[in-house]
């Protein structure tokens, strides 16, 4: 291997070589940036489904980075196996000068970091780390106590005022820097099979943010069956879109749109300030009370959308085919776990997480807690949703029950597994005399 002193940038969740905020660093460092990704077994090992479609979006990914890295004159290094054995071979291999990378808010990517930052200070090696995936982070938004926000109206209020300062949604000219990645000949990805997985085949959402789309935002985004959402989550989970980018359009186009970028930042925050919810505790500890049900044959019925509630089931065979879900119904999906079905919203919050194309751990926690009344911002634990209503309301022509429910209207189609109504008085009684407000 060469003794050039490089600097090396690791690519984490922020797969893209425009307006990254630590690539730009790195590339104006002063040293050849060597690109790398790890395919990190401590995350890949407990995956059962091996034909994980996170996994083959990231694979997709790494080839389309490559190819960019490749007329520029450079490469991709790809790496599989354990963050520790893996950075102490790199540090053979390569005279690494410094690191470079992005905040990762996940407790595991936090354990981690700490690790290798420690692995490279003793060989006197900077870990530099910037702000990239969203656009405010940690204790940058407080209330006029000093303290982190626990409540989203004001947060966004706060959110909203200090992102008028045009220098937080201002793009990294990366472009500008691009001659300084090393010289190297292209190598090739590991394959997915190499991993010890497999491509389903299937496309993946496009990455286009259509005007007409965010203009319409507000009056389609409740309605699963129309076409109004952007469908970008996964390109914002895993950085294949820039959040200030977006910021922008969205201050441009779209105030509820925008609203969606702020929840994604609220929950990151609460990740980071309150860091018990990533232990699978409730926000709310009085909440952990709560005498669940959890009963498993029930539960399965709803992982496999056979409750006899169409817009639930409706929902969880679309999550189940496709890894995506609607967010109205998920809302909608997590409210009947927990509130008709007396389930610890920990199993649906565990479920998604399987499941989701999209999934991010802040964001699905918070939204389960949400669900729950457990968490920031929540909704009263008496307000419940009504599936029937809910489904009559946002899709009162039955195109998205159809488009998952062939059998629907038929004999073959289950009746529904619970009383809503029954249900309902249920979980008052079990929430009342966990909170002491019997």
């Amino acid at each position: 291997m060469s003794r050039q002193k490089i600097a090396l940038f690791w690519f984490r969740r922020d797969l893209r070589l425009q307006d990254n905020a630590g690539l730009y660093h790195a590339l104006r460092s002063g040293y050849p940036v060597l690109p790398f990704f790890l395919f990190d077994r401590h995350i890949l090992d407990p995956l059962e489904d091996k034909r994980d479609r996170r996994l083959e979006f990231i694979h997709q990914v790494l080839g389309e980075l490559q190819e960019e890295l490749k007329e520029k004159g450079s490469t991709l290094l790809v790496k599989y196996g354990y963050p520790e054995g893996t950075w102490q071979q790199l540090l053979e291999d390569y005279a690494i000068a410094e690191v470079y990378t992005n905040h990762d808010y996940e407790p595991y990517a936090q354990e981690r970091d700490k690790k290798i930052e420690a692995l490279l200070r003793e060989r006197g090696i900077a870990f530099k780390t910037y702000k990239d995936q969203v656009i405010f982070e940690k204790d940058e938004i407080l209330t006029t106590q000093h303290k982190p926000y626990t409540v989203f109206t004001p947060y966004s209020r706060a959110w909203k005022q200090k992102a008028k300062d045009p220098f937080y949604v201002k793009s990294y000219p990366t472009e500008k820097y691009f001659r300084h990645f090393l010289s190297a000949t292209s190598e090739p990805l590991p394959t997915l099979e190499a991993l010890g997985f497999e491509a389903s085949g299937e496309p993946f959402p496009k990455k286009v943010l259509r005007r007409e789309m965010l203009e319409k935002y507000h009056d389609l985004r409740n309605y699963p069956a129309a076409p109004g959402t952007s469908r970008l989550s996964v390109h914002l989970r895993f950085g294949t879109v820039s959040i200030r980018e977006l910021a922008r359009k969205g201050e441009a186009h779209s105030s509820t749109w925008l609203n969606e970028l702020i929840w994604r930042d609220f929950y990151q925050q609460i990740l980071w300030n309150f860091p018990h919810v990533g232990e699978g505790k409730a926000f709310r500890p009085e909440y952990d009370r709560i005498r669940w049900r959890n009963h498993e044959e029930e539960f399965q019925k709803w992982c496999e959308g056979r409750t006899g509630f169409p817009i639930v089931d409706a929902g969880m065979r679309q999550l189940n085919a496709t890894g995506y879900m609607h967010n109205r119904v998920r809302m909608i999906t997590a409210s009947f776990l927990i509130k008709d079905l007396l389930v610890d919203w920990r199993w649906g919050e565990a479920y998604f997480a399987a499941k989701l194309l999209d999934y991010d751990l802040a964001a699905n926690n918070g939204g389960w807690q949400w669900a729950a009344g457990s968490g920031t911002d929540a909704a009263p634990y008496f307000r419940i949703f009504n599936p029937t209503s809910q489904a009559q309301k946002f899709d009162p022509q039955q195109k998205y029950l159809r488009d998952w429910i062939p059998e629907l209207n038929s004999l073959d189609y289950p009746p529904p597994m619970v009383d809503h109504a029954q249900a309902r008085e249920r979980c008052l009684k079990a929430y009342k005399a966990a909170l002491g407000k019997e």
